[in-house]
C-alpha cells in the first residue's frame, strides 16, 4: 500500500551521495523508530561499512538507553562512510524492512541481483538466502494476519459463549422461578383443600343446628298443645264448678262443708296451675328467641362461606391459567436451552478444530526450525570433514620422502612448466585432484577467485607449487592467510546467534597441537623445527542448540557480580541488566535482556545447582555471589519483558520485580528512616528485597484485610536481620525477671502476643530461600558461611497466598469443650446448621480414610464419622456449617480448599465461673475447661492460617458472647484468607 501511495523515484544507482543522505534524513524519524540495529548490523558488517568496534559501540554503549538512540547513532556512523554507507543502509532496509524501504525510497523491494549495489559479492547461495528471507517475511506476515483473524474469530466465539452462558443462567433462573411457583401453587391447593374441609364441617354443623331447631319447634308445638289442653280442662273444671255450686245451693246444708273443702282444693290447684303456666311460657319464649337468633347467625355464616368459596374458585382458575402460561414458558425455555447447548457444542467443536490447526501450525514451525538446525549441523559436519581431509592430505604429503617428491616435481616441471595451477598436493595419486580456484565454503561471503590468479602471478605465493616442503616464510604467510580466513569465519558465525551460543574453549594449549600419527616422526624432520601450519588444526567452535529457548553458557564465574548486573525479582524474573566489557561474560556473548533461569557450579568438590527462575532479587544476587570458578548459566531470551520492566522502573510504577506476601511472626516497633511498625500475624506485601540505600531491609506495605490493596508502606528488616531480632526477643522472654506474680503473668501474656515461633519442619530449609540442590543428591548445602544457618529452624516471616472463598465458610469454636456447648445455640440461628455425622460401612470407612475425607470419628463408634462430604453438603446450601470438631480437621479441610473460620475464646478462672451452670449440664467442670484452653492455645500458632481470638473481658454472659460471635463471623467472612505452606 505504501509503495502505491509514493510516486516512483529515480534509480538509487544514479543518485549522488548528498541526494541519498537527504532522502535518508527526511525519513530519519521513521527509521529510528521502526528499525532494530541488531538486525541490520550483520549485513552492514558484510558490506564493510561498519567495524566490530562500531557494532560494540552501538549495541553496548550505556549512554544509549533505548533502541531509537542506538539506531540514530548507527545512522551517524554510516554517514561517515559516505555513499557506500547510504547504499548499504537502503539495501539492508530492502531485505529486512520492506515496507519501510518502500516508504523511504518510493520503490518496491526486489531480490534481483541487478537491484543491489555490488558492495557484497553475491553468489547463488546468497540470492537463494535473500529470496528465502523475503519469502519467510511474507509467510510471517500472512501467519500474523491469519493469527489476527483467528484471534478475532476466537473473540467472537467467546462472546457468543458468554451470551449463551447468560441465556443459560436466565433459563436456570426461570426454572427456579417455575419451581417456586409450583411450590406456591401446591401450597395454595393445600389451603383450598383445608378450606373445603372447613366448609364441610360448617355444613355438618349447620345441618345439626337445623335438626336442633326442628326439634325445638316440635317441643314448642307439644308444649302449646299441652297448654291448650290445660286451658280446656280449666274451663271444663270452672263449668263443673259453677254447676256444682248451683247444685250445692240446692242440696242440703249437710253437704256444704264437704263441698267447700273440695272447692278450696280446687282453688289451690287452680292457683298452682296459674302460677306454673307463665314461667313455662317465658322459658319457652326465651328458647324460641335463642333458636331464632342462632338460625340468623347460621344463615349469615353460610352466606359468608358461600362468598369465600366463590372467591377461592376464582383464584383457583387464575392459578390454573398462570400454571398453563408458566408451563408454556418452561417448554419454550427448554427448547431455547437445547438450541443454545447445540450451538455451544458446535462452537466448542470449532474451537477444538482451531486449536488443532494452531497445534499443527506450531508443529510445522517446529519441524521447519528442526530442519534448519539439522541443515546447519550437517554444514558444520561437512566443514569438519573438509578440515580433516586437508589434514590427511598434508599428512600423506609429509610422509613422502624428499627424494620422491623431488623426482616427481622434476617430471612435472618438464611436462607442464607452470601451465596448470595445481599444486603438488593435488597431483598426488593418493589425494583426489582439487582445483584451487574453487571458492572456499563460507556462510554469507565468498573469496574472490581473482585472489588465486594473483597468487599464480606472484612468485612468493602463499600456496607453494613445488614438490619440496614449504619454507619457513611460506608457512608464516599461510598462518597470516589462515588468520584472515578465521576473521571472516567469525563474522559468519555471528549470524547464528539467534539459534546457537558459541562457547570458547577453556582447554589447555595441548589441544592446539597437530594431530599426527607416530609414524610420521621419521618423515617430518624438516617440519619439526617449526610450528605446524595453523590451517591443519583449524576447527570451528562448538555450538549448542537452543532447547525450549533456554541457552546454556559456560564461562569463568570469578566475581560474577562484577562481570554483570541484574534487575528483576520473583514476579518478573531475574534479567541481565549490564555486562562489563572485557570480562568473560561479555566474551561469551551475554547481553542485557536475558533471564537467568539456573546457575550450576562446583564448590568443595560438589556440583551445585541454583534455580533462579522464581527467586527474589536478593536471593539471586546472593546466589550469583557464591559462584567461583567455572559455572554454567541457563539463560532465556525475554527482551520484551525486560523492556517492559525497565519502563516500569523508569516511570517509578514499581521499584523492582519482586512481589510476594508474608505473614509476620514477631512484633516490630516503628523506627527512623520510614521503618514500618508491624505486629505479630500481620500480612505484608514485599515489593523490593534490595532497596537502594537500605542495607538488610525490605520495602513492604501493609495489606487491606478485605481487598488486595496496599496501605501504609515502609521498610522492614530482611529475613536474616528479622531472624536475629526474633531470637533476641525469645531470649528476652526467657531471661526476664518476675517482679511479682501478677506482673509476671501480664508480661508473659504480652510476650505471647509479640512472637510466633515457627520452624521449617520437614523441609529443612527456609521456604523464602533460593533453591540450592546438588546434582546427584538434590540436597547439597550452599556452603555460604555468611548466611546464618539458624534460618533452618526459626522463621520471622512465613510466605502466604491469598484465597477468596466464594461461599459461607464453616465455623470452628475453641476451646473444644466450650465449642460443644455453643454449637447447638449457633445451629438454631438462621443461616447456620450443625454438621451431622455419617454412618459408614467398613469398606466406605477404609476408602474415605485412605482419601483423607474423614475429618473426625465420633465417640459412639468407629462407623460413625464426620466426613468432608457432610460439610460440603451444608456449604452448598449457602449457609455456615458449625463444626463440632477439634483442630486436627483444619489441615484436612485446607486440602479440600475449604477454609474454616477459627475463633478462640480466651478463658480464665473468672470467665469460667460465668459458664458454671452450662458446664454442669454437660458434665464438665471449670478446671477441665481451663485445662482444655491451655492445651489448645499453643496449637493455634501451628495452624497454616489466621484465627480470631476473643478477649476474656469482652463478654459477661452467654447471650453477649453469642452476640459477639455473630459479629465476628460476619466480619471474618468478608476477609481474605491467607494460607501459608504446611511446614509441620
Amino acid at each position: 500500500m505504501a509503495g502505491e501511495c509514493v510516486p516512483e523515484s529515480p534509480d538509487l544507482g544514479e543518485m549522488g551521495e548528498e541526494e541519498l543522505w537527504d532522502l535518508i534524513n527526511d525519513n530519519r524519524h521513521r527509521i529510528s523508530l521502526g528499525v532494530q540495529p541488531g538486525i541490520l548490523i550483520p549485513y552492514l558488517r558484510q558490506a564493510r561499512v561498519l567495524t566490530e568496534m562500531d557494532e560494540d559501540e552501538i549495541l553496548s554503549c550505556h549512554n544509549f538507553t533505548n533502541r531509537s538512540m542506538r539506531t540514530s547513532h548507527m545512522l551517524d556512523l554510516l554517514r561517515t562512510q559516505g555513499r557506500n554507507g547510504a547504499v548499504a543502509l537502503v539495501e539492508s532496509l530492502m531485505i529486512h524492512y520492506s515496507p519501510l524501504y518502500t516508504q523511504v525510497t518510493g520503490r518496491k523491494p526486489s531480490t534481483e541481483p541487478s537491484r543491489f549495489s555490488g558492495l557484497i559479492k553475491y553468489s547463488e547461495l546468497t540470492e537463494y538466502l535473500v529470496r528465502a528471507v523475503t519469502g519467510m517475511q511474507k509467510e510471517l506476515q500472512e501467519a500474523r494476519c491469519e493469527a489476527s483473524r483467528k484471534s478475532a474469530s476466537c473473540a467472537s466465539l467467546e462472546l457468543e459463549i458468554r451470551q449463551i452462558m447468560e441465556l443459560a443462567e436466565k433459563s436456570r433462573c426461570l426454572q427456579s422461578e417455575n419451581e417456586r411457583m409450583r411450590r406456591h401453587l401446591c401450597s395454595l391447593q393445600h389451603d383450598v383443600t383445608k378450606l373445603k374441609d372447613e366448609k364441610c364441617d360448617l355444613y355438618m354443623r349447620y345441618t345439626a343446628a337445623i335438626e336442633e331447631k326442628s326439634a325445638v319447634n316440635i317441643r314448642l308445638h307439644d308444649l302449646n298443645l299441652q297448654m291448650y289442653q290445660l286451658q280446656t280442662e280449666l274451663q271444663k273444671a270452672q263449668t263443673e264448678n259453677e254447676f256444682q255450686k248451683r247444685c250445692s245451693l240446692r242440696c242440703a246444708p249437710a253437704e256444704t262443708p264437704q263441698l267447700q273443702e273440695e272447692v278450696r282444693s280446687l282453688r289451690c290447684q287452680l292457683v298452682k296451675a296459674e302460677k306454673l303456666d307463665p314461667a313455662r311460657q317465658d322459658i319457652l319464649a326465651q328458647d324460641l328467641a335463642e333458636a331464632i337468633d342462632s338460625q340468623v347467625e347460621l344463615a349469615e355464616q353460610l352466606r359468608c362461606y358461600r362468598e369465600e368459596n366463590e372467591q377461592l374458585l376464582r383464584e383457583k382458575q387464575v392459578l390454573l391459567d398462570q400454571k398453563e402460561c408458566l408451563s408454556l414458558q418452561v417448554q419454550q425455555l427448554t427448547l431455547d436451552c437445547n438450541m443454545h447447548q447445540q450451538k455451544s457444542t458446535v462452537i466448542q467443536n470449532q474451537m477444538k478444530e482451531l486449536q488443532a490447526e494452531r497445534d499443527q501450525a506450531y508443529l510445522s514451525r517446529d519441524e521447519a526450525q528442526t530442519m534448519i538446525a539439522r541443515i546447519l549441523a550437517e554444514k558444520d559436519t561437512l566443514r569438519c570433514q573438509l578440515v580433516e581431509l586437508q589434514e590427511q592430505v598434508f599428512s600423506v604429503q609429509a610422509q613422502r620422502s624428499p627424494r620422491e617428491q623431488q623426482r616427481r616435481s622434476c617430471d612435472v616441471e618438464t611436462e607442464e612448466d607452470w601451465e596448470s595451477p595445481r599444486s603438488s598436493f593435488e597431483e598426488s595419486p593418493i589425494s583426489p585432484p582439487r582445483i584451487p580456484n574453487r571458492k572456499r565454503l563460507c556462510r554469507m561471503d565468498a573469496i574472490n577467485p581473482c585472489a588465486f590468479n594473483s597468487e599464480c602471478e606472484d612468485a612468493s605465493s602463499v600456496r607453494s607449487r613445488n614438490a619440496e616442503p614449504p619454507s619457513r616464510e611460506s608457512l608464516l604467510r599461510r598462518e597470516e592467510a589462515l588468520y584472515a580466513d578465521s576473521s571472516l569465519e567469525a563474522v559468519e558465525t555471528e549470524s547464528l546467534l539467534d539459534d546457537f551460543v558459541l562457547i570458547p574453549s577453556a582447554e589447555s594449549d595441548d589441544k592446539h597441537k597437530p594431530r599426527l600419527s607416530p609414524s610420521n616422526d621419521s618423515s617430518m624432520d624438516g617440519l619439526s623445527r617449526t610450528s605446524v601450519p595453523p590451517f591443519l588444526m583449524r576447527c570451528r567452535q562448538k555450538a549448542i542448540r537452543v532447547n525450549g529457548r533456554v541457552l546454556s553458557i559456560s564461562l569463568q564465574g570469578e566475581a560474577l557480580l562484577g562481570q554483570l548486573a541484574v534487575v528483576g525479582g520473583n514476579k518478573t524474573g531475574v534479567f541481565v541488566h549490564q555486562v562489563t566489557e572485557g570480562t568473560a561474560a561479555h566474551t561469551v556473548g551475554i547481553s542485557p535482556g536475558a533471564q537467568i533461569v539456573e546457575v550450576k557450579y562446583e564448590q568443595n568438590q560438589k556440583a551445585l545447582r541454583m534455580v533462579l527462575e522464581d527467586s527474589t532479587l536478593e536471593e539471586a544476587m546472593w546466589a550469583l555471589g557464591q559462584v567461583t570458578g567455572l559455572c554454567h548459566l541457563s539463560l532465556r531470551p525475554r527482551q520484551d519483558d525486560y523492556e517492559a520492566l525497565l519502563q516500569q522502573l523508569q516511570s517509578s510504577a514499581t521499584s523492582s520485580g519482586d512481589s510476594f506476601y508474608v505473614r509476620v511472626n514477631l512484633s516490630l516497633p516503628a523506627g527512623p528512616n520510614w521503618t514500618l511498625a508491624v505486629s505479630c500475624n500481620d500480612i505484608l506485601h514485599v515489593t523490593n528485597t534490595r532497596p537502594a540505600g537500605a542495607e538488610d531491609s525490605w520495602h513492604a506495605s501493609q495489606v487491606h484485610p478485605c481487598q488486595l490493596l496496599d496501605l501504609q508502606s515502609g521498610s522492614v528488616p530482611n529475613y536474616y536481620r528479622a531472624q536475629r531480632l526474633l531470637i533476641r526477643a525469645i531470649e528476652d522472654m526467657s531471661f526476664q525477671t518476675k517482679k511479682s506474680q501478677k506482673a509476671g503473668r501480664l508480661v508473659a501474656r504480652k510476650k505471647q502476643k509479640a512472637v510466633r515461633i515457627v520452624g521449617t519442619g520437614r523441609q529443612g530449609r527456609n521456604p523464602l530461600w533460593v533453591s540450592v540442590e546438588e546434582e546427584n543428591t538434590k540436597s547439597a548445602e550452599s556452603g555460604d558461611t555468611s548466611a546464618p544457618r539458624s534460618c533452618l529452624t526459626l522463621m520471622p516471616y512465613s510466605p502466604v497466598t491469598p484465597h477468596f472463598p466464594p461461599v459461607c465458610r464453616p465455623v470452628l469454636l475453641l476451646p473444644t469443650i466450650l465449642g460443644h456447648i455453643l454449637n447447638k445455640k449457633m445451629a438454631d440461628w438462621q443461616g447456620f446448621q450443625l454438621c451431622e455425622p455419617e454412618v459408614l460401612s467398613s469398606s466406605e470407612h477404609a476408602a474415605q480414610l485412605q482419601r483423607s475425607e474423614i475429618l473426625e470419628e465420633c465417640e459412639q463408634g468407629r462407623s460413625c464419622c464426620y466426613t468432608l462430604q457432610s460439610v460440603e453438603r451444608v456449604m452448598e446450601k449457602g449457609i455456615h456449617c458449625v463444626l463440632p470438631l477439634g483442630l486436627d480437621c483444619v489441615r484436612r479441610l485446607h486440602r479440600a480448599k475449604i477454609f474454616p473460620i477459627i475463633i478462640f475464646i480466651g478463658q480464665s478462672a473468672r470467665s469460667a465461673r460465668k459458664l458454671r451452670s452450662k458446664l454442669q449440664r454437660h458434665s464438665q467442670s471449670e478446671e477441665q475447661l481451663l485445662a482444655c484452653s491451655r492445651s489448645e492455645e499453643p496449637l493455634l500458632d501451628k495452624l497454616p492460617c489466621l484465627y480470631h481470638s476473643v478477649a476474656q473481658d469482652s463478654w459477661c454472659d452467654q447471650t453477649s458472647l453469642l452476640t459477639n460471635l455473630r459479629t465476628i463471623i460476619w466480619g471474618e467472612q468478608k476477609k481474605i484468607v491467607w494460607v501459608e505452606p504446611d511446614l509441620w
